[in-house]
């Protein structure tokens, strides 16, 4: 497996920046994993000079992001006719007042993640829950250290889709119900918010009570207010998806519920497509059986 690897620079640009608390955490699991890390000049050279995976042959030199290094990420996201360069995904820490991070590159390197459904992975938070969730999937022992993550019951989920994912995301929220059961609190904007109340009411959940605790719509501000809830660090989880394919009139909301997420870089998961939700969804199943976790 192998991934794109970038970071803004102010997440490695000090002993403690973003970049090094994930790879301090998750260098055993990378190892572990064999997993292969393309990164661009600046976020290689950083590593170097940290002594992060020393003599750790998966780790490839991509030019600088000037020189065309991202570009070449996303076109590998992609895949390359008659080659074998295709990345499984793609880890972009991002400072969200960086304006590298809005770079038609930097844009179109998550656009063709989604599409391709694989995942971006944008935080600290997100890096460390896809190493547990592919440790799990390879049969190795959960790792106490991402204990953090996997406490559900004490966390709350988004579970936002824009109008032509809708129907993606109801299918997601049948299919894990008793997985997205198990945590604290649901939040939803207004539509997609209703159709997953209706959808739990289906399934025996007491018709009085709400599911998922219903915000604004997109356009309304619905995007904005849950965005609130990540910055205050009370919406631990955010899954969110997006159509890539269609301009929307209320695309500055998005983007900021985006760039919370990216504030709160240790605190939230952010995951955006069905396909890694999926695999997450079977990752946390298996890992509940290993450390005997209580059902819901």
């Amino acid at each position: 497996m192998r991934l794109g690897l970038a970071a803004n620079q102010r997440h490695h640009n000090h002993a403690d920046a973003a970049l090094f608390r994930w790879l301090r955490a998750n260098e055993a699991g990378i190892r572990e994993l064999q997993l292969g890390l393309h990164a661009v000049g600046r976020t290689y050279e950083a590593i170097t000079r940290a002594g992060l995976l020393i003599d750790y042959p998966a780790l490839r030199r991509y030019p600088h992001g000037r020189e065309g290094g991202l570009m070449k990420l996303v076109a590998e996201v992609v895949g390359l006719p008659d080659s074998d360069r295709v990345l499984d995904g793609a880890i972009y820490l991002i400072d969200p007042v960086d304006p590298s991070s809005i770079f038609p590159e930097a844009v179109a390197l998550k656009r063709q993640c989604v599409i391709h459904q694989k995942p971006f992975i944008s935080t600290v938070a997100s890096a460390r829950d896809w190493i547990e969730m592919e440790r799990m999937h390879a049969d190795l022992a959960p790792d106490p250290g991402a204990d953090r993550l996997h406490a559900l019951e004490t966390q709350t989920v988004a579970l936002i889709a824009h109008d032509a994912m809708k129907p993606q995301m109801l299918a997601c929220a049948a299919e894990n119900f008793e997985l997205f059961s198990r945590f604290a609190r649901r939040v939803a904007t207004g539509t997609t918010g209703q159709r997953l109340n209706e959808l739990a009411w289906s399934r025996g959940w007491p018709q009085h009570q709400s599911w998922a605790d219903r915000y604004q719509s997109g356009p309304m501000g619905g995007d904005a207010q849950i965005a609130d809830l990540v910055l205050e660090r009370r919406c631990q989880r955010a899954i969110f998806f997006e159509d890539p394919h269609v301009a929307r009139q209320h695309e500055a909301d998005i983007q900021l519920l985006e760039r919370a997420v990216t504030t709160v870089t240790d605190e939230t998961v952010c995951m955006t497509s069905p396909g890694v939700v999926a695999r997450w969804a079977a990752a946390v199943g298996r890992r509940i059986e290993r450390t005997g976790a209580p059902h819901a």
